[in-house]
């Protein structure tokens, strides 16, 4: 097995365009364990930890370009509070030992569906950044995985960053496993709210105590298995090459979802994201930050549970992850929602 040790990232670059089958290493924390175990024996490892460039984060236009080695410590550490979803999903990464070698990078690279991260980026609209002596290029994350521990890479990319957008709002992460800590979820779920903002240059108005409005028979339908509406006049998150990481439509809000070990891939419950942003919106609650219906809150975990797609493993069945899936939406929608309403709303709002 040959041993690749480049100094900057043109020589990483450079050291993948002639070895496309070399493995990137950087904490080492998957494929030291695949190769000791004999289940994976490359060609050649591609160690990448004297790349100072990948080793580094920068926050600029409301976005965080968390270079590809930063580790789950520093995450926890640095980024709690531009990304504390995130952060949230480094703390439950195995052991403090793990924690300090692993990186989103090799999460990303190992593509498992049962990635601690995953979740988080998905519901974060993240883009993830590969490079090759082509230059670099941009995958949403939503489109980075293909299937189970197989990736949108091509063979002579490397993960070079993963381009995040600040948090607009409560974000939350929860997932259930066979014990409290050092384990492969059985399930994962993470959620962020994205509150709507003013798009004037109007002063934020202050929050009133008015009552919610009441809900249109749209949004009721909704709460009780209805098909959710569409959401009008609200343009898509797009995202180009030009533009990686489009802002949500920020009059409006909306909701972002993230589903882990619960399908061949990381997944979006978008029925579920689309039902939300279409009940906040209806119902005024935006802007009141009332208490949120508990139909709602039901109605969002059958919907999330719906997205999923499981199987029966050692880990456990397929019913009891759509089943678990539905509480831990429950749960962080209650969390995320207690988070705003303590926040006082939606700025430029009311």
């Amino acid at each position: 097995m040959e041993f690749l040790q480049p100094r900057s990232l043109a020589e990483a670059i450079e050291a993948k365009a002639e070895h496309p089958a070399a493995v990137p290493i950087a904490g080492g924390t998957d494929v030291m364990v695949e190769i000791n175990f004999d289940a994976r024996r490359p060609a050649a490892l591609l160690d990448l930890n004297r790349v100072g460039e990948l080793s580094s984060w920068q926050r600029s236009d409301g976005q965080v370009r968390l270079g590809a080695t930063v580790t789950y410590t520093r995450i926890m550490a640095e980024l709690g509070d531009l990304l504390p979803g995130l952060a949230m999903a480094a703390r439950t990464v195995g052991s403090p030992q793990i924690r300090n070698r692993g990186t989103v990078g090799g999460n990303l690279g190992a593509a498992s569906p049962a990635g601690d991260c995953h979740p988080v980026l998905l519901a974060a609209g993240a883009t993830v950044e590969a490079t090759s002596a082509r230059g670099p290029r941009l995958i949403p994350a939503a489109e980075f995985f293909t299937g189970p521990k197989r990736n949108a890479l091509a063979a002579d990319e490397l993960i070079t960053a993963v381009l995040i957008p600040a948090a607009p709002g409560p974000q939350q992460f929860a997932k259930i496993g066979t014990r409290n800590a050092m384990v492969i979820a059985v399930c994962a779920f993470a959620l962020e709210l994205r509150p709507p903002r003013a798009t004037t240059g109007a002063a934020p108005r202050a929050m009133t105590g008015a009552a919610p409005r009441a809900m249109t028979g749209a949004a009721l339908g909704a709460m009780t298995g209805a098909a959710p509406r569409a959401m009008t006049g609200a343009a898509p998150r797009a995202t180009t090459a030009d533009n990686p990481v489009s802002d949500y439509p920020v009059a409006m809000g909306s909701v972002g979802t993230g589903v882990g070990s619960a399908g061949p891939t990381p997944l979006r419950a978008r029925a579920a994201e689309e039902f939300l942003s279409g009940v906040l919106g209806e119902a005024g609650l935006w802007q009141s930050a009332g208490r949120l219906p508990d139909r709602v809150a039901q109605r969002f975990g059958e919907l999330v549970a719906a997205a999923a797609r499981p199987i029966d493993d050692v880990r456990g069945t397929a019913a009891y992850r759509r089943h678990a899936l539905s509480v831990l939406a429950r749960r962080t929608l209650a969390w995320a929602w207690d988070s705003y309403r303590a926040e006082g709303g939606a700025p430029g709002c009311g």
